[in-house]
């Protein structure tokens, strides 16, 4: 099964549900690992999507100077 590709801003609420569990000690110590993983895994999908947004804005500036 493919993984769901989430958008910039899905993964920062994703990221932020996990910090609040964590916070609230709502999160079960047998799952904090797989949750911190899993923010893990979403902040580097935001710094991706950021680099890449970042490399198209230069792109484009590149373009008109």
């Amino acid at each position: 099964m493919a993984k769901k590709e989430f958008s910039f801003n899905e993964a920062v609420i994703e990221i932020e549900d996990i910090l609040r569990k964590i916070e609230s000690g709502e999160l079960d110590v047998d799952k904090l690992s797989i949750e911190v993983k899993r923010a893990s895994d979403m902040i580097k999908l935001c710094q991706k999507k950021l680099k890449t947004i970042e490399e198209e804005i230069n792109s484009t500036f590149k373009d008109i100077v």
